[in-house]
């Protein structure tokens, strides 16, 4: 999964048989701090995602199977969900302690 920011709208006049009345989304692909990670892209939106939300996307053959009536249809990037609160934790190895006895690391 990735995160995106929708940035724009995708207007296609001619689609491939299937994708009619799926709307496409132009998306930025983030990264953890929410910096740009990536060229933009067009994907298929499922959920009615807006411009300017943040949102999570899918690829490869599960954006096809994210659609809602058909899966067998050309698509490689999907937007599966819309993020309402992002939290970053850092991490730290110092955060990280073992209990004397035994664990699954042992």
């Amino acid at each position: 999964m990735q995160l995106s920011r929708v940035i724009g709208n995708a207007v296609c006049t001619m689609k491939y048989p299937g994708l009619e009345g799926l709307k496409l989304l132009i998306v930025q692909p983030l990264n953890k701090n929410l910096q740009p990670s990536a060229p933009i892209q067009v994907a298929a939106d499922t959920i009615g995602a807006g411009i300017g939300q943040l949102c999570v996307m899918v690829r490869s053959r599960e954006a096809a199977q994210a659609l809602p009536y058909r899966q067998d249809i050309p698509i490689d990037l999907t937007i599966i969900g819309l993020v309402d609160e992002y939290n970053l934790t850092p991490f730290s190895l110092d955060n990280i302690s073992l209990q004397e006895g035994y664990t699954n690391f042992t």
